[in-house]
């Protein structure tokens, strides 16, 4: 017994020490600078702990002028980030969609209080008596997600695993059918943030003035402003030629969003840093079309107000009028402060948060900036990647203490431990939780291997009343290893 215990601590401690090669590394906001010098040193000294990022493009607008500037890598070839550089902006796109509502109202076409069903003729559900402002301020009491069957689901959480795009496919007959058949909730009146109330929004404005959405957005709002870089790609023949390339803060490179759906909400439009400065210094100067968006009009909670898809926030002494996006591998923030005269645009091209960077170029304190960080997403990548460390090596451990047990069990119990290894180190949110546990839960599935190994001759090959039944089993579970693992791959 002694010695089997020192054999499992030697190789547990031989293979934690080799862990440490191979444990996940993170992006790092590299040093290559472009555009205006001194806004890429202000936006450098804004970015509190630069692993987790690869590339930032930044504006700052002060006094009616704008300047731009990138930072650190595009992809991962190293080129770097330049103010033209295309990014996904993710959610961001709801302030377009709210300001062509507010710029169709100023031209007569609809009213904020007219009903769906009245605008768009084709949602015929309970959902076409929400009216167009409920939409575009989450307060129409529709889900964040439009329901759909269970494959439909099933492809979207594979698309989520994998790192593909999971809103491929969907198109403008899944937003207005799923609006045909949801009825809205008893949150109705109450702000609760939804992607299928803008989608429907943007589609529905769209409809009435018998074009697509992403034309009535060129015509009404990006060419007024110059916007000549933000396209929305609906397919990926669509998608920017020079575009930075999106991925996780621990490395993995993840597909582009795109798609027509929920185009108005997000999925499909890039933009750059120059055309969302162009954007927030007409909207401070209440020249941008439909810039009356911005007006704070429902009231969130006690510090939080929304508009026609934008949110006005205090922190502290300051009050910024903003929205932010995140798709798989991009994050995006603009934010207009009245009061200084003073927006900023901060784009990135991995999963780690812009937020508070794009807060302290504003003036915001580091304890209010660093508040207003999104935690809901990082916790969900943090617990998975603590989870899935130790889980297979304390499940296969479990598994070799029992007193019935086979090499077919030991086997499948084996991979398994390797596998939640390997999920762990490509879907943890690694910027927030320390990549030295990598290694331990090396370390500890080495352990379970280790003590298989003493056992493994005592083993009967295979121990169960039904063989095949048992082999089945344990083929299909060894399998959904592999493909697991082969899923999150580069």
């Amino acid at each position: 017994m002694r010695r089997t215990t020192v054999i499992t601590l030697v190789v547990a401690l031989v293979v934690g020490v080799a862990g440490v090669a191979l444990m996940p590394r993170l992006a790092r906001l590299g040093p290559q600078t472009t555009g205006d010098p001194d806004l890429a040193a202000a936006a450098r000294a804004a970015v509190r702990d630069p692993s987790g990022h690869r590339g930032l493009a930044v504006a700052l607008v002060e006094n009616g002028r704008i300047r731009t500037a990138g930072l650190g890598d595009r992809d991962r070839t190293g080129r770097p980030v330049e103010p033209d550089t295309s990014f996904e902006i993710g959610s961001v796109t709801k302030v377009l969609t709210g300001m062509l509502l507010a710029d169709q109202t100023a031209a007569g076409v609809v009213r904020p209080d007219d009903r769906l069903g009245a605008t768009w003729p084709t949602i015929t559900g309970p959902a076409r008596d929400v009216t167009l402002a409920e939409l575009t301020s989450h307060r129409a009491g529709l889900p964040r997600l439009a329901p759909g069957s269970v494959l439909g689901w099933a492809r979207l959480l594979w698309a989520n695993f994998s790192g593909g795009n999971p809103y491929a496919g969907q198109g403008v007959d899944t937003i207005s059918g799923a609006a045909n058949r949801i009825t809205p909730d008893d949150g109705r009146g109450e702000v609760h943030y939804s992607n299928v109330g803008p989608s429907l929004l943007g589609h529905a404005l769209a409809a009435k003035a018998g074009v697509g959405y992403a034309e009535l957005l060129r015509a009404r709002l990006l060419q007024p402003l110059d916007m000549r870089d933000t396209v929305i790609a609906t397919s990926t023949d669509d998608l920017p030629a020079d575009r930075a390339h999106g991925g996780r803060a621990a490395n993995r490179p993840l597909d582009p969003w795109w798609g027509v759906g929920y185009a108005p909400a997000g999925v499909g439009p890039w933009s750059t840093a120059q055309d969302l400065g162009r954007l927030a210094a007409a909207t401070l100067a209440g020249t941008a079309p439909g810039a009356d968006a911005t007006t704070a009009r429902f009231r969130e909670d006690d510090d939080t107000r929304v508009g026609y898809g934008w949110f006005t926030t205090r922190h502290g002494d300051h009050e910024i009028v903003w929205h932010n996006g995140a798709t798989s591998g991009f994050r995006s923030y603009i934010g207009l402060e009245r009061a200084t005269g003073r927006a900023v645009v901060v784009l990135g091209n991995t999963d780690r948060e812009v937020e508070p960077i794009g807060l302290r170029l504003l003036g915001v304190p580091e304890t209010e900036a660093g508040a207003a960080a999104a935690g809901t997403s990082v916790w969900i990548g943090a617990g998975l990647a603590v989870a899935f460390t130790f889980l297979g090596g304390l499940s296969l451990l479990g598994t070799v203490r029992r007193r019935e047990l086979d090499r077919v069990t030991v086997s499948a119990a084996s991979v398994w431990a390797f596998a939640y290894l390997g999920l762990a180190h490509r879907m943890g949110d690694w910027s927030v939780v320390p990549v030295w546990l990598w290694p331990l839960g090396a370390a500890l599935s080495a352990a379970g291997v280790a003590v298989a190994a003493t056992r493994w001759r005592a083993l009967p090959v295979l121990d169960a009343r039904v063989p095949w039944r048992r082999l089945l089993s344990v083929a299909g579970s060894m399998l959904a290893a592999v493909l697991a693992v082969a899923a999150v791959s580069d």
